[in-house]
């Protein structure tokens, strides 16, 4: 199965992205279809041995819209002078429009040549013309809804262009009646509710752009982050090129003042570089040979060398965006249940609105005055506020998590995340900073300390564990020379076995000496350096305990504050951790937890998530990555605590690009204001059409109280316009 996001234009409501999913989700090939209104782009997971893109596109088109191709950036589709023109243009002729439709009904000063008492035929024909002008200004919406109806997919645009159309043609038939001397037929003219009906649509469309537009920002930002050029190294000399031109193994040259042009590896110089924008560190990071940069990053005070390695839509910043896009296109449950409504609402209301039409008739109401129920009941009902209620709420929210360093995998992640009730958190790499370092060596051989963690230290090279990275630090500054290994091999969750200078040993954890049957006669050592909050490494020789190593981390500076405010929102805290008990215990009585599982490994990690949710805990595990990825996929959330240079973590649901744990507190109240507004924008949706749907019919016209459709038009914007105001509030929260 290969996975595709197909840009799209075209869609206009929740029953055209409705439709269009629908639609994908029923073609042969099609694994899995979602298609995203705000961000206009549709999600297709499909099988390449039976479509290919080209028929993906053909798909799209044959459900009334328009593929543009696979996505490949999120644009901001700002106004430009010439739209921005044509809406006021439009804007300045609706005024006149009405000025002349209904000026003298108030007895405004009117020319006597379109004056409906004195010439009625010039009158009539001047409307005419203001209203095909109309027509030609909403032509798109006119031939979407007349498209989306042949494709049996109805939409907003749909019940509009009914509407309009039925106003306009029967105003013409009003016409022809004029023109042949029936000028009591000029009371039947319904050309302005036709041409307000389009402006008001268009209203609405103009400034739910702008609404989406803003949503797109936070993105956006990261993206214009990355300089367009670079300086690249060709044949000894510098050379300007396009960020498009840097190619995988070219030398990229960076000055002090110069943002960093792509992703990779200094290979020559040193310099302090500013990566707030990912990790969210305000202080400079240093960096040397050897070590990664990220796109984006800005060079405060160094000349470096660095070769790219990661370029185009494999940088870090891509792949953030990525992650994002694919996030907004996933469903929450409440999005489903909304796309469900809407794509029954429409013809609902199609059905309501001939049955009233009938009704007028059947009660003795004349053609003219049925019609108009008719076309008021369509465009009250247009479900646009609907169909923003969820998604434009979402986007907004998946934005705002991501300036907070916030990567959320998926929608339902901001719909579950307020229902969390227990955290579950991994120790080092988490809790801890993960930078350990060698703090205390217990020797018991035959060998001097330097040449004992020689040993140990070749050995652990050859891990990925923070252990090892400990060892490897502490020769590199001792300048202590690696030795060849062999027969190295690594025991999931326990630790590492390996041969150096003809000595065989095993290096690991206590579940280590268990595993192998192994005594240990060095209690009192090993409570001493875990009372101290010691992590200890086990060195065994020969079924013998040659060496304890006692290995310190640093407790992250705000574990101890976050923990505290999960705790008095009464969300359960846990440390689950492979470390011994004493060392476990020490470092969560600091920072205030308040249930510790130790000297667990990756599996038995799984087994006590499980065990939480069948105590129907709505748990959120935190991790590094590393060895908790089988506990992250089980979670109901899993959180991936790493730096922002490794980002793609498959297990985890949401992933912190910055090294801070406040960002857990951040998303748990970005889910709960984020389905407060969705609740509230549902809530307005839906009591919208059902106040106004019964009024469009005429329940309270025997009370003197009717609506025609000018004012439905104008209620719709409104209701729309509420939702996007409503949901706009999030980006301040």
């Amino acid at each position: 199965m290969k996975k595709i996001i197909l840009s799209i234009e075209g869609m206009t409501c929740s029953a055209c992205s409705n439709g269009l999913e629908k639609y994908l989700n029923k073609q042969k090939g099609i694994k899995q279809a979602s298609v995203n209104l705000v961000l206009a782009n549709a999600s297709i997971e499909y099988d390449e041995k039976i479509l290919t893109v080209d028929q993906l596109n053909e798909f799209v088109k044959k459900a009334g819209f328009k593929s543009l191709g696979e996505f490949k950036e999120i644009k901001i589709e700002s106004k430009n002078k010439k739209e921005k023109r044509k809406f006021i243009f439009f804007t300045v002729l609706a005024i006149i429009f009405m000025y002349i439709a209904m000026g003298h009904m108030i007895h405004l000063p009117t020319l006597e040549m379109i004056d409906p008492s004195k010439n009625p035929i010039g009158y009539t024909i001047c409307l005419f013309i203001f209203a095909i002008l109309f027509l030609i200004y909403g032509f798109d919406v006119l031939k979407n809804g007349y498209k989306n109806l042949i494709h049996r997919t109805p939409n907003m645009d749909t019940l509009v262009g009914i509407g309009v159309l039925s106003s306009f043609l029967y105003s013409i038939y009003s016409m022809v009646l004029i023109i042949r001397g029936d000028t009591s037929a000029i009371h039947h003219l319904y050309f302005e509710s036709a041409a307000m009906v389009i402006y008001f649509v268009k209203l609405g469309r103009y400034l739910d752009g702008i609404s989406k537009d803003k949503t797109k920002e936070a993105i956006q930002k990261l993206v214009k982050i990355t300089p367009e050029k670079a300086t690249i190294k060709v044949d000894g000399k510098e050379k300007i090129v396009t960020i498009d031109e840097v190619h995988k193994g070219d030398i990229v040259v960076s000055r002090p003042g110069e943002r960093i042009s792509v992703d990779g590896e200094i290979i020559e110089g040193k310099a302090h570089l500013d990566e707030s924008f990912i990790t969210g560190e305000s202080k400079p990071v240093t960096k040397d040979r050897g070590a990664k940069v990220i796109a984006g990053s800005i060079n405060y005070d160094g000349y470096i060398e660095y070769k790219a390695e990661k370029i185009g839509r494999e940088s870090t910043i891509s792949e953030i965006v990525k992650l994002v896009v694919e996030a907004s296109n996933t469903k929450a449950p409440i999005a489903k249940m909304a796309d469900i409504v809407s794509s029954y609402f429409v013809p609902i209301v199609m059905i309501i609105a001939i049955l009233s039409f009938l009704l007028y008739l059947i009660l003795g109401y004349d053609f003219a005055s049925s019609l108009i129920v008719f076309v008021t009941i369509l465009v009250v009902a247009c479900p646009c506020s609907l169909g923003l209620a969820t998604p434009l709420a979402i986007v907004v929210s998946e934005g705002k998590c991501a300036n907070h360093g916030i990567l959320v995998k998926s929608s339902e992640i901001l719909e579950n995340a307020q229902k969390i009730n227990t955290v579950v958190f991994d120790k080092t790499g988490t809790l801890t900073y993960g930078t350990l370092k060698i703090s205390e060596i217990k020797n018991y051989s035959k060998m001097e300390n330097n040449e004992l963690l020689q040993l140990i230290g070749s050995i652990e090279r050859k891990s990925t564990h923070p252990i090892g990275k400990a060892f490897t630090d502490y020769m590199e500054e001792n300048r202590i020379k690696p030795l060849e290994v062999k027969e190295f091999g690594n025991v999931s969750g326990y630790g590492v076995i390996g041969k150096a200078n003809n000595q065989k040993v095993i290096i690991g954890n206590a579940k280590i000496l268990k595993s192998f049957q192994i005594e240990n006669p060095y209690k009192e050592d090993e409570n001493e350096l875990a009372k101290k909050g010691n992590s200890i490494v086990y060195v065994v020789q020969d079924k013998e305990i040659i060496a304890l190593i006692g290995v310190n981390d640093i407790i992250r500076k705000n574990a101890k504050e976050v923990i505290e405010k999960l705790n008095k929102n009464k969300i359960d805290t846990i440390m689950l951790t492979g470390d011994n008990k004493e060392t476990a215990e020490t470092i969560a009585k600091e920072i205030g937890i308040g249930k510790v599982i130790a000297n667990v490994v990756p599996s038995e990690k799984t087994q006590v998530i499980k065990e939480l949710k069948k105590q129907s805990k709505n748990v959120m595990m935190c991790g590094d990555g590393i060895n908790d990825s089988p506990a992250l996929a089980t979670a109901d959330i899993g959180v991936s605590v790493k730096s922002g240079t490794d980002i793609a973590m498959d297990s985890s649901d949401v992933i912190l690009t910055r090294n801070n744990l406040d960002c857990i507190l951040t998303l748990i109240h970005i889910s709960k204001s984020t389905m407060k507004i969705i609740k509230q924008n549902l809530f307005w949706a839906f009591f919208y059409n059902i106040l106004m749907i019964p009024i469009a019919i005429g329940i309270l016209k025997p009370v003197g109280i009717v609506i025609n459709p000018m004012i439905a038009s104008l209620a719709m914007v409104i209701s729309s316009l509420t939702v996007i105001l409503n949901t706009l509030r999030l980006r301040k929260k």
